[in-house]
């Protein structure tokens, strides 16, 4: 099971590349992965039916019982089918949904692909813990599906408010899981289920794990973000409004439901919830003229009906629902499929704008019609048995309490009519002819729908259509679950096409007329609709909750933040100064010794920096003062390597040099001197407080130096690097081996900062390499640039201005550039045991990245990085985290080196460690750091004042923020 979920992570971080070797047709490719999840799954099939079940356990961080635990019964092997069967056949459909060369889908295909992963382990896990893992990453890819490139507003608001929509539900669910966890004494959700425990804080825990499932299941009052989330393209309506997202909240209750049926609470909830769900979206689906948007208010009714049946707690209910979420998922996902076949080849959804469409695409008619056939509970297909069995459940009792029983019910049928009525309709209007429209229209077909195209929804088509007769054969696999509650009826009745006549089938024959007398009287119905229509709507609720918020928070921030830097750090200085400055002054051990220094040279560097420290504090020009203060810098590195650690003073020196860079370049945006005068009396505070905090932090350094009383674990570094890390440099080995954990967390703070920055200058776009000039561009510039006959000792200098030409930089740069690079990778092999490693590799290649913007501008920058820096950020973060993989298939922990030593022809004597790997990563995130910071706070920059770019939106556009 865990070899399923890895290679679902290896197919979403290698689909981008496959879709720009392959195009579009790597998308069947992908289709292997869950299509071998499938085969696999089927496999089981046998040892589960027979009571049995699979368990698969990997200990994480055993010290704090942490483990993946994946398990494997009737339910999850239900919901592991459709996740991995249905996901299949979306991405094969994907192959001819997207067009050669279409913007997005690859990141797309690595997005789905690593959704249906993670849906898979959601089904799969039976740690608490690891359920929220996987829940929240549906979440998050959910949200990326939904907001495609970011380019549509729409889109955007719709994936903003099903993240924060499902997170909040999330949330409430994670500190509802705590507490069951914490009440039955254990976090493994098969023991939770077989005892629960009891007390409020069951009851408790209970409410909050079912808040989750409402939200993620689009339940009253949160069903609007569904038919929001139709902004999103129709193979992830498809797939996670159909057979995967939404099913999470459902596949929770169902598998809570043995053990908190009976807790207080549950049952109001659950079918509450679910029967008014039911009806207010099949009663919101009658009105759509957008064939998705009514497939989306229907989605919402039959998530409330499933919702009803697989909490009911009963094992005729649990039977029904299990069978109905089986035939929901075929015909639902079937008939998105239809819609975006309908969309890619007429350009139209709307059904008032369609006609005749039955007879120009007969095989795409006859999907539709089998699949909302099933939708509406027609016999013979799988929709009719299951919602048979519903009626027949709740017929039986169904419920503890027979009154309850009845009015559930009815609701039932009445929803059912309502999935009649709008089921005729969506058929109607998708493939009938319209007396008031030409009988073909629109008149052509823009893409005519290929074979590979509907063989999709046709195999989903065929396959609810078979279910339907032979759904006895799902009757092991279904009373698999079903047999884990208790039952009401005396003789539970089993799965069947035809149980004779009774009183489920009258009631089925009743929902059909009713639904088709409603559809027949649409017009009148449409006109009722209109005069009861209530002003306010839960999504108006939803954007009026978030602006009250926005208000509150713009009178918090008004009234408690008056814009003043000076004046919320100097509080907070204060605060330190306060109470650990108190602490350190009347409790503190003081050292009994002091030494100023340890040589004269020392004191020297500590003159030097003090003096240059107020000189910033003198100097008007802002470029000065940036130099000035780059010189304490530099002191601190020169009293680094005076104190024999050449590693931190080299690092000290590349971080410094960048840091001055990155001042200049934004120095290029503000005035040049500084203008702002402050009156005597604030000088003198903030220079209080400036001192202060000075010797405060020396003074804690010496305290902290003196009051050690325990050998320092760091006496032993030196021969662990060697030993367990295969390396003599400390620092690095530190950096890659024994504080890996913190390292690869740091990267991840480097990524979002480097994306942070991005965001906050590119105002159309954050993604992409730096712009470079065509080589005709290119050519035409070095021929107009006769007003200064100069050599060109660069590829991009041409575009300059000739006043903005230096020669000597020129030529100076392109002698030491490739140097300057070797210089960087050598820091990089050599780091494991000389001072270097591939941060400070990194910070050289930087630098000389540096060098060649500088000399030749923008166009330059690209010409010396044509590559998108966001890659490199990608790369070197998957490859420090494969490392820890790479251990852990070597038989040692998570990041943790192993040292290969060989003997080769020539080279001799070989030895590699594993972290060096590491330390790769480490190397191509700063080099894509510091091209991200010139691409955003450079070469766009001068862009922006080259050409003069305006700030404001052109009509129609969204500008990405």
């Amino acid at each position: 099971m865990l070899a399923l979920l890895l290679l679902h992570l290896l197919a979403a971080v290698l689909a981008p590349v496959l879709l720009r070797w392959w195009g579009r047709n790597a998308f069947l490719v992908l289709a292997l992965v869950p299509a071998a999840g499938f085969v696999w799954v089927l496999t089981r099939i046998g040892r589960v039916t027979d009571g049995g079940d699979l368990r698969e356990t990997v200990p994480w961080v055993p010290q704090l019982d942490l483990e993946i635990a994946l398990r494997l019964d009737a339910l999850s092997l239900t919901f592991a089918l459709l996740v991995t069967g249905v996901g299949a056949l979306v991405l094969l459909y994907c192959a001819r949904y997207f067009e050669p060369g279409d913007e997005g889908s690859a990141r797309f295909a690595g997005t789905l692909t690593a959704f249906a992963g993670s849906m898979l382990g959601l089904v799969l896990a039976d740690d608490l813990l690891l359920l929220y893992v996987f829940w929240e990453l549906t979440t998050v890819f959910s949200y990326l599906l939904i907001g495609g490139a970011g380019t549509k507003l729409a889109a955007r608001r719709a994936a903003s408010q099903a993240l924060i929509l499902t997170t909040a539900g999330g949330l409430a669910m994670l500190i509802g899981l705590i507490m069951l966890g914490e009440t039955s004494g254990s976090y493994l959700l098969s023991e939770v289920v077989a005892d629960p425990g009891s007390g409020p804080l069951l009851v408790a825990g209970t409410v909050l794990v079912l808040a989750g499932a409402v939200t993620k299941s689009a339940m009253i009052p949160f069903h609007f973000w569904l038919p929001a989330a139709m902004e999103a393209p129709t193979p992830v309506s498809a797939y996670l409004h159909a057979a995967a997202m939404v099913k999470a909240g459902i596949y929770l209750v169902a598998r809570l439901a043995p053990g908190f049926a009976d807790v207080p609470g549950w049952r109001p909830v659950v079918i509450g919830l679910g029967l008014a769900t039911m009806l207010v979206g099949g009663y919101r689906a009658l009105r759509q003229n957008d064939l998705k948007l009514l497939l989306a208010f229907g989605t919402v009714s039959q998530l409330g009906f499933l919702m009803v049946l697989v909490g009911g707690g009963s094992r005729e209910l649990a039977a029904a629902g299990l069978a109905m979420t089986l035939a929901h998922a075929l015909f639902k996902s079937t008939l998105f499929l239809t819609v975006g076949v309908i969309d890619h080849s007429t350009g139209v959804r709307d059904l008032r704008r369609l006609s005749g469409l039955g007879r120009r695409l007969p095989v795409l008619a006859v999907i539709g019609t089998l699949a909302a056939a099933s939708m509406a509970g027609l016999p013979p297909l799988l929709g009719f048995v299951g919602k048979e069995a519903a009626f027949t459940a709740l017929w039986d009792g169904g419920l503890p309490d027979r009154t309850a029983a009845v009015v559930v019910l009815a609701g039932l049928v009445l929803g059912s009519v309502l999935t009649a009525a709008y089921t005729a309709r969506f058929v109607w209007g998708a493939f009938a002819r319209k007396p008031d429209l030409p009988s073909t229209e629109p008149a052509e077909l823009v893409h005519p729908p290929s074979a590979l195209f509907l063989a999709a929804p046709a195999v989903l088509a065929l396959t609810g259509l078979l279910a339907g007769p032979f759904s006895p054969l799902l009757e092991p696999l279904v009373a698999g679950y079903a047999d884990t509650l208790a039952p009401v009826a005396p003789e539970p009745e089993k799965l069947a096409l035809w149980h004779g006549l009774q009183p489920a089938l009258l009631l089925s024959a009743v929902t059909v007329v009713g639904g088709a007398l409603l559809f027949l009287a649409r017009n009148a119905v449409f006109g009722a609709q209109r005069r009861v229509a209530v002003g306010a709507s839960a999504d108006e609720g939803y954007w009026n909750t978030l602006q009250a918020l926005d208000r509150v928070a713009v009178l918090v921030t008004g009234t408690t933040q008056r814009g003043s830097l000076p004046a919320y750090l100097g509080t907070i200085l204060v605060v330190v100064l306060a109470l650990p400055g108190s602490v350190l002054l009347f409790r503190a051990p003081w050292p009994a010794e002091w030494r100023a220094w340890d040589t004269p040279v020392q004191a020297l560097v500590g003159a030097v920096v003090i003096i240059a420290a107020l000189l910033a504090l003198r100097i008007r020009q802002r470029l000065s003062a940036v130099l000035v203060v780059g010189v304490t810098g530099y002191g601190l590195a020169v009293l680094f390597a005076l104190q024999g650690a050449p590693d931190l003073a080299l690092t000290q020196f590349l971080v410094e040099t960048l840091t001055l860079v990155v001042f200049v370049l934004v120095l290029r945006k503000l005035p040049k001197d500084i203008t702002e005068r402050h009156r005597p009396r604030e000088r003198l505070g903030r220079g209080a407080i400036a001192v202060g905090i000075g010797a405060l932090m020396a003074a804690a350094g010496a305290v902290v130096m003196s009051a050690r009383t325990a050998t320092p674990v760091s006496v032993d570094y030196p021969e662990a690097a060697y030993d367990f890390g295969g390396g003599q440099n400390i620092v690095n080995v530190t950096l890659v081996d024994i504080r890996a954990w913190d390292t690869l967390g740091e990267l991840s703070l480097v990524v979002v900062a480097a994306t942070g920055v991005a965001s906050l200058v590119f105002l159309r776009r954050r993604t992409g390499t730096v712009d470079r000039l065509d080589p005709v561009e290119l050519a035409r510039q070095e021929r107009s640039s006769w007003r200064a006959p100069r050599g060109q000792w660069l590829a991009a200098t041409a575009t300059l201005a000739p006043e903005r030409r230096s020669v000597i930089l020129e030529v100076i740069t392109r002698v030491l550039f490739h140097t300057i690079l070797v210089f960087s990778v050598f820091l990089l092999f050599s780091g494991h045991n000389e001072p270097g490693g591939g941060f400070a590799g990194g910070l050289v290649a930087g630098l000389a990245l540096v060098l060649r913007y500088l000399a030749g501008g923008r166009y330059e920058l690209g010409e010396a990085a044509p590559v998108d820096p966001g890659l490199l950020l990608g790369v070197g973060l998957l490859f420090a985290g494969t490392t820890g993989v790479v251990g852990l298939l070597l038989g040692a922990d998570v990041l943790q080196t192993a040292i290969l030593e060989t003997t080769l022809p020539v080279l001799g004597d070989v030895k590699l460690v594993t972290s060096l790997f590491f330390d790769i990563g480490v190397y191509l995130i700063v080099v894509g750091l510091v091209l991200d910071i010139l691409r955003s706070l450079g070469a766009e920059l001068d862009r922006q004042v080259d050409e003069d770019d305006p700030i404001d939106a052109a009509p129609g556009e969204v500008i990405l923020r």
